[in-house]
Parts: C-alpha cells; sequence; structure tokens
C-alpha cells in the first residue's frame, strides 16, 4: 500500500511543478486578450498626411535612412525594417548567384538590363565561385525616386568578402544597388 501512496504523492508534485511552470511562462511572455495590432515600428511616430490625404504612422528614422520618409508615404505598408533586411539577403543571394554562374536564380531577381550584363560576366568567366561574404551592411539610402508608377530606391552596401576560405584575403567593397518596384503592386518583392 505504501508504493501506491507514492505515486499519488509524485504526481501532485509533478502537477505543482507543471502549474508552477504555466504561470511562470505567463508571467514572462504576457498574456494576449483580443486582437492587438502589431507595429510596424519601435519608438516614436510621426503622424503624416499623404497626398489622398490619408493619415499614416512615420517612424522616427535615423539619419543615414530618412529619405525612406518618401516610400512610406506613397508605399501602402512600407515598412523599412523588412525592406532593409530584404534588401540584404536579395544583395547576398544575387551575388552569391554571380559568384556560382547561377542564371536561373538571377533572373528571378533583377531587371532584364541587369540580367544580362550579369550574364555576359558568367560567360565571360568573370565570376569567382571562391569568393564568400565576411560581412554585409547597409551604409544608407542614397536616394528615394518616383518615376510615374514606379518607386525606386538606391542603398549604399558596404561588404567584406573573402576568397578561397581564407579570411586574410578579405576585400571591402562598396555597392550602390537600385530596388524598384510598382507602388501599387500587392507583390512585396522589389527587383
Amino acid at each position: 500500500m505504501i508504493y501506491g501512496d507514492l505515486q499519488i504523492f509524485d504526481i501532485i508534485i509533478f502537477a505543482g511543478i507543471a502549474i508552477f511552470l504555466v504561470f511562470r511562462l505567463r508571467n514572462v511572455l504576457g498574456k494576449r486578450t483580443g486582437f492587438q495590432k502589431t507595429s510596424n515600428n519601435s519608438g516614436n511616430t510621426t503622424p503624416t498626411k499623404t497626398k489622398d490625404n490619408t493619415t499614416i504612422n512615420i517612424p522616427e528614422l535615423d539619419e543615414k535612412i530618412s529619405k525612406l520618409r518618401i516610400a512610406y508615404e506613397t508605399v501602402n505598408d512600407f515598412d523599412h525594417k523588412r525592406f532593409l533586411d530584404g534588401a540584404k539577403r536579395a544583395f547576398e543571394t544575387i551575388i552569391n548567384a554571380f559568384n556560382n554562374g547561377d542564371k536561373k536564380t538571377l533572373k528571378k531577381l533583377v531587371s532584364e538590363r541587369v540580367y544580362k550584363s550579369f550574364e555576359e560576366a558568367i560567360d565571360l568567366n568573370n565570376n569567382n565561385p571562391d569568393n564568400q561574404f565576411y560581412s554585409l551592411n547597409i551604409d544608407g539610402i542614397e536616394s528615394v525616386v518616383i518615376e510615374e508608377n514606379n518607386i525606386k530606391i538606391c542603398i549604399k552596401f558596404i561588404s567584406e568578402q573573402f576568397k578561397n576560405n581564407d579570411e586574410n584575403t578579405v576585400v571591402k567593397k562598396q555597392d550602390n544597388w537600385t530596388f524598384e518596384k510598382i507602388i501599387k503592386s500587392k507583390d512585396p518583392n522589389w527587383l
């Protein structure tokens, strides 16, 4: 009979531990009640009227990316953090595809004119599959231009790359890339 009593005691202890963990998790993670709109930014926002008289909240942007204010005023649901993260991923993907001679990937990610330049360079073996990224940073926004139905954002990238898995051969490069899309497009992707 003593053995059966120990099992009940063990169950009570484990139940107590489970209840304690649930309350601790709830305190740490918080509780969500109802619909809570997610915010695209953290920190201060400035309410601004757009050309069509709607009000949008533009987050406080540091000096290097302050030109993105135009994108907030022009593109629905623009989020500078998501855009800049996507631009970095695109830069790295495009450079790696070029270095590896992957024309199929390049064709999907760049405009026809840029693709032709990459294609010619690959055909002339001006690519190097041994290059690898060491670091990649966005140094700032050079310009934001609205042309008819398109928006173009020029970003200044600073990258460090090395060859043949040798980190002693790190080369620092600066590139200005322009990302564009149709303003009213529902497609989140930029060329």
